[in-house]
């Protein structure tokens, strides 16, 4: 059953997008009301904020409209968490003389789809471990210091400073530091691996 919207509740209101997103597509109120599986007089009632949709009758129109329900409510919460990592309170850990400092934090509620940021530096000759067999997920670095080189399956591929490189984590990976100095990378990894 549709709710009638009152002057003094109007908590929400999907019609302005409904009818934007329907406008954009050239997409005529009877087409998408056919789709939709509802009457022609309700999709207009709806785009005027005349109706609150039901939730079956919006899902129905968001899949007609091929709406991506997260920008349907978007604007629901408005408040949502900033998270800062301070630089003097990051976690730090180390896998042999490879040392990793958290830049991110992930967040477990993100569940698969965690990220995970963090500073790598790699002395000379030393390597990282932990990607030897593969993980779920995608990996991105960029070399902010040094020389190195990305092993991948049987791969090499040389990684300068300014470089960016970006990879399935599936498969077996390590980054190794070739040059004279410290090799420093900022590391992107999703979903979360070391941090969690």
């Amino acid at each position: 059953m549709e709710e009638k919207i009152s002057e003094e509740k109007k908590t929400y209101r999907f019609g302005d997008k409904l009818k934007d997103v329907r406008e954009k597509k050239h997409l005529t109120l009877k087409a998408v009301a056919k789709e939709a599986g509802v009457s022609e007089s309700l999709v207009s009632q709806i785009e005027h904020n005349r109706v609150s949709p039901a939730i079956d009758t919006l899902l129905s129109l968001a899949d007609a409209l091929d709406i991506n329900l997260e920008y349907l409510f978007e604007e629901y919460n408005q408040s949502r968490p900033v998270t800062i990592v301070r630089s003097g309170e990051r976690r730090s850990m180390k896998e042999d003389d490879v040392a990793y400092e958290e830049v991110l934090a992930p967040s477990k509620k993100d569940g698969d789809h965690s990220i995970e940021c963090y500073l790598i530096t790699i002395p000379q000759g030393g390597h990282t471990h932990r990607g030897s067999y593969g993980h779920p997920g995608k990996e991105m670095g960029f070399i902010i210091e040094g020389k190195g080189k990305l092993v991948y399956e049987k791969s090499e591929h040389e990684l300068l400073a300014g470089d960016s490189v970006s990879f399935s984590a599936t498969s077996p990976h390590t980054i190794e530091n070739t040059g004279s100095g410290i090799l420093r990378a900022l590391w992107i990894v999703t979903p979360a691996q070391r941090f969690v």
